[in-house]
């Protein structure tokens, strides 16, 4: 087959052979499976990347706490990456991955929406999850803007301005007391929930933070920037952004197909999502497939993604150096010779 140049806008090749058994697909372009295409790639195995181009950060204009890319756009992080595994040989191609399913030889196939069926010896999952927000007006289309989640992400932008915690389970409390190391600023909103207790109560009077009893009816937002919070009494509280705890949801479809089951996150006891559970290097329940990222660790920053997937793809060459090596002794009688060479 002829090798194609990566189109310069998306470093996506123009045509990916579908006969072709690559050494490991990755579903999901983001930091995690882009960090471990590049692993692979230098490894000199033959990767293919599926992107299905719905980054989790999209919304946001920067991230952070990322050594040497702090404030970088994350958009640009994806296209440096893409570049980076194609210079080394890796494929990338745009498509959804429906399902995907084990091979009678050991390796997977993988079906893509648009009907493509593409074969690999193994799999990484990198696929992260989805932000099920709360279901106020006004909060989907700030969010990544001035409704907000990790202080770590965004803590330092709306330090000492008026954040408001919008509270949707027990973690509010949490978060109202973690917000209140950036700013002495802060507005628990009950909205649903029920009133704190009384020694709980005493810990938010303590740091300051003042809590407001009654439903959110919808955000306030005068401009192109949150102007407040509007209860639904008709009062407007003022703040300059809005932290809400999603529900974080595994994008699973791919492992589930494969029969590899999620599991519930709980923090504190209460459930925050679902996750892919797996051991330190990515390895799921069922042998060649690993997952990296937020598909498994919902808690991990693009930093962390991008290290997952790393050590996912190095454990990941390992498996099939271990696979290359059965392979060449049964394939070859003089490798079990040279093995037992000067045994007497």
């Amino acid at each position: 087959m002829t090798r194609t140049s990566p189109t310069p806008a998306t470093g996506e090749n123009t045509h990916i052979d579908t006969l072709r058994k690559h050494d490991v697909i990755v579903v999901g372009g983001g930091a995690a499976g882009l960090s471990g295409a590049l692993t692979l790639a230098r490894a000199r195995r033959d990767v293919l990347v599926i992107d299905a181009g719905r980054p989790r950060n999209a919304p946001a204009a920067h991230m952070h706490g990322y050594l040497s890319r702090d404030g970088e756009d994350p958009a640009a992080l994806l296209a440096t990456g893409r570049d980076e595994v194609t210079a080394y040989g890796g494929r990338i191609t745009q498509g959804e991955v429906e399902s995907a399913a084990r091979l009678p030889d050991g390796g997977f196939e993988v079906r893509l929406s648009d009907g493509r069926d593409l074969r690999a010896r193994q799999l990484l999952v990198t696929t992260g999850l989805v932000d099920e927000l709360p279901a106020v007006p006004g909060v989907a289309e700030r969010w990544g803007k001035d409704v907000l989640h990790c202080p770590y992400c965004h803590g330092w932008e709306v330090r000492d301005q008026a954040v408001g915690i919008l509270a949707t389970s027990p973690m509010a409390l949490h978060q109202a007391q973690m917000w209140r190391q950036w700013t002495d600023d802060v507005t628990l909103f009950l909205h649903e929930e029920p009133a704190p207790d009384a020694p709980t109560r005493a810990a938010l009077d303590a740091r300051g933070v003042r809590v407001v009893d009654g439903p959110v009816e919808a955000l306030d937002v005068p401009g192109d920037s949150l102007g407040g919070v509007r209860l639904a009494s008709g009062e407007v509280v003022p703040c300059d952004a809005l932290v809400v705890a999603p529900r974080f949801t595994a994008r699973s479809a791919v492992l589930e197909s494969l029969g590899i089951e999620t599991a519930e996150q709980v923090v504190d006891g209460t459930v925050v999502g679902t996750y892919v559970p797996s051991d330190p290097m990515g390895a799921t329940s069922l042998p060649g497939v690993r997952v990296a990222g937020n598909v498994t660790n919902i808690m991990a920053q693009v930093v962390a993604a991008a290290a997952a997937g790393v050590q996912a793809a190095a454990a990941t060459n390992a498996d099939l150096i271990a696979d290359d090596v059965r392979r060449a002794v049964a394939g070859h009688p003089v490798g079990t010779r040279q093995a037992t060479f000067g045994k007497g």
